[in-house]
């Protein structure tokens, strides 16, 4: 009787295996696009940690206490929603039928906030590594801030799924160093060894010994040799769980494309549909019907649903248990609910250091340091660090502990030389929900970035990236250390939102609308140098409209003068020069080209005056883009060329930041 009921429980779970499967296979060939090979290999271990391991709630999908799932590998997303829509996500049949189609909910790659359950966008390998390393250490900071004893609220594992290309991108390497170091026990990766790529075999190109690579890294390593013995998978997961001290890597042997009698196995079922023919033999191998498309059998789904009851359960039980942790603890519960709702705590900006001309020149670097450890006491969810430059970036917290192994209660994160993961693993954290991440590094290093940038954006993640060191005037470092294209670059990025301050008071100004932005991720571009606190008068500092007169004359301007960041003041000393040859001229700070944007018709004609058609740009940058503003890259002061390697004040001069070089440029567009 056991034996009998045993394997009528092997022959759903192969029915259920092979239903994955065959949907994947179906929506590829209908959509005649996408990756079929990897979810067919994945199945097996998709539905194990689905429905025999994870914590879930189908019918809640944002549970606080759920564990995550991350498809590192998003190109394989039909095996993400075909488990969406079997479990009993928001994601019908239909959907599945509409794969890769305007409007649906299944786009080729998995998109945060456009389909129930799924936690992160993913596409781009290795970022969704990086997203996990976050999630994990959001949830072992919460835990540690918290959890107190017979109240663990904060009790999840991060699981992801990664394959063969997440593990060659470095950004992936970056990621596992730190969350190694961190011992990150709650974080758990699915490694698909499938041993294919696009181009054909790794063997061509990735032959390492991943595991033990990992294995250095500090990780708990265990194998699954076939990626089709289901109780191998849920044994390796188990003891993973238990593994408390070190993120644990499992290295699971799969069969791309497994069931497809002439591509299993090949480059060729990676990345393109199987074909109808080929789909037809494959449903004949695992035995399901030919027809109809998208067929699943009864007893399929009924195993799969099991997880909306078992969802349900799960999470009443966390609730009954936050219930009496609120009574016990209400000062932490309603700091809870603070922090999970992301609500700023009225008057967190109240005591903000004022500047003032007599406080003398200060770098817009270090005002950004005294701002953001006056706010960190006010803002306990902000959390974050700098690439292995917090002395230079000025992002550390002087009030909280660093945020290490068995310390996750600090607030202060030693990213390392790890650029590109530091911006990853933030999107991460925040996407975890609970936490405001920020992270420092050089403005040059932006390009090691990008990629988590561009994902941030896409996602609307309200990041704040502190860039410092913004121009040539960086100095004796020279044109390696010095941007020159990175501002150009930064602002060609959809929804990012760049903010280059004049002054002290500007970045002020800067950290108050990034913290409060709830729009999209937020680049601070701070000096190095030292600059002067602007004598504003009257005039109010009007950072969060983008751009706003500095310094007018009298009467209509014959130019209008326009700088961001420590340009501005070389152009209020041209604006005077200029007035003693009786040409007027108006002096804008255009901090924010962005914010600028989004200010009404009225208020920028008032600023830019439409009918003052001479207008100079000078900034320590590509002139890509000013010609919006000035009308060609003729009026703009800019860099076209790599900077060099002398003191800062030098370099400037050199290549023309001077008064004397605006006057000089601002004349011959009066002649023209």
């Amino acid at each position: 009787m056991n034996q009998g009921l045993s394997e009528s429980r092997a022959k759903i779970d192969e029915i259920c295996i092979n239903t994955i499967r065959t949907l994947s296979m179906d929506a590829v060939q209908k959509a005649n696009s996408g990756h079929p090979g990897a979810p067919m290999g994945l199945a097996p271990a998709g539905y194990v940690l689905w429905t025999r391991v994870m914590k879930h709630n189908p019918k809640n999908p944002g549970w606080l206490d759920r564990d995550r799932f991350v498809l590192s590998a998003g190109h394989a997303s039909m095996l993400l929603y075909s488990l969406l829509h079997l479990t009993g996500y928001d994601v019908t049949l239909d959907e599945i039928k509409n794969f890769r189609q305007w409007g649906s909910k299944t786009p080729g790659h998995p998109e945060f906030g456009h389909t129930p359950g799924v936690e992160t966008t993913t596409g781009p390998l290795g970022q969704g590594f990086a997203n996990a390393v976050g999630m994990a250490m959001a949830e072992r900071h919460l835990a540690a801030r918290f959890n107190r004893k017979g109240y663990d609220i904060v009790d999840h594992f991060t699981y992801m799924m990664c394959g063969d290309g997440d593990m060659m991108e470095g950004i992936s390497s970056e990621a596992a160093s730190l969350a190694g170091h961190l011992g990150l026990g709650r974080l758990i990766c699915i490694y698909d060894d499938n041993k294919i790529s696009i181009e054909g075999s790794t063997e061509i190109t990735f032959t390492e010994d991943v595991a033990l690579r990992f294995k250095a890294y500090n990780w708990h390593i265990l194998k699954v040799d076939d990626g089709n013995d289901i109780d191998a998978i849920f044994n390796a997961l188990r003891k993973a769980k238990a593994e408390t001290e070190r993120p644990s890597l499992i290295v699971l042997r799969t069969h791309i494309a497994f069931g497809s009698p002439n591509k299993q196995d090949t480059a060729d079922a990676h990345g393109a549909p199987l074909g109808e023919e080929e789909v037809r033999l494959t449903k004949k191998v695992l035995g399901i019907p030919e027809e109809p498309s998208f067929f699943i059998p009864e007893q399929a789904l009924n195993r799969f649903r099991k997880c909306i009851e078992a969802g349900k359960e799960a999470e009443a039980g966390w609730q009954e248990n936050y219930l009496a942790y609120s009574k016990e603890h209400p000062d932490l519960a309603k700091q809870w609910v603070d922090a999970m709702s992301g609500f700023l705590t009225p008057g967190w900006d109240e005591k903000m250091p004022e500047f003032s001309v007599a406080d003398g020149p200060i770098a817009t670097r270090a005002a950004s340091g005294k701002v953001l450890n006056v706010i960190a006491d006010k803002i306990p969810t902000l959390i974050g660090g700098s690439a292995d430059l917090a002395p230079s970036n000025k992002t550390y917290m002087d009030t909280s502990r660093e945020f290490q192994n068995h310390a996750y209660e600090g607030r202060n994160i030693r990213f390392g030389v790890r650029e590109h993961a530091m911006a990853g693993i933030m999107s991460g954290m925040f996407l975890h929900n609970g936490l405001r991440p920020y992270g420092g590094t050089f403005l040059v290093f932006a390009d090691y970035m990008r990629p988590a940038i561009r994902a941030a954006s896409l996602m609307n993640l309200p990041m704040i990236y502190v860039f410092t060191h913004d121009s040539i005037a960086v100095g004796e470092d020279g044109p390696t250390h010095q941007p020159v294209e990175q501002l150009a670059s930064l602002r060609a990025i959809p929804g990012l939102t760049v903010i280059r301050p004049a002054d002290a008071s500007e970045t002020v100004q800067a950290w108050r609308h990034a913290v409060k932005n709830t729009r999209g991720p937020v680049a601070l571009i701070l000096s190095r140098q030292k600059l002067p606190v602007l004598n504003r008068g009257t005039k109010e500092n009007g950072l969060e409209n983008g751009a706003y007169i500095l310094a007018d004359c009298e009467g209509k301007p014959d130019i209008i003068l326009i700088g961001t960041g420590s340009e501005v003041h070389i152009a209020l000393e041209a604006q005077k020069r200029l007035a003693l040859d009786n040409i007027a001229a108006r002096v804008v700070s255009m901090p924010s080209w962005e914010l600028f944007e989004r200010i009404p018709q009225e208020y920028k004609d008032r600023v830019l005056l439409p009918d003052v058609t001479v207008r100079l740009a000078i900034e320590a940058g590509s002139p890509m883009g000013w010609e919006h503003y000035v009308g060609n890259r003729d009026a703009v002061i800019g860099m076209s060329k790599f900077g060099a390697s002398a003191p800062g004040g030098t370099v400037m001069k050199q290549f023309g930041f001077t008064p004397e070089n605006i006057v000089q440029k601002a004349m011959e567009l009066l002649k023209k």
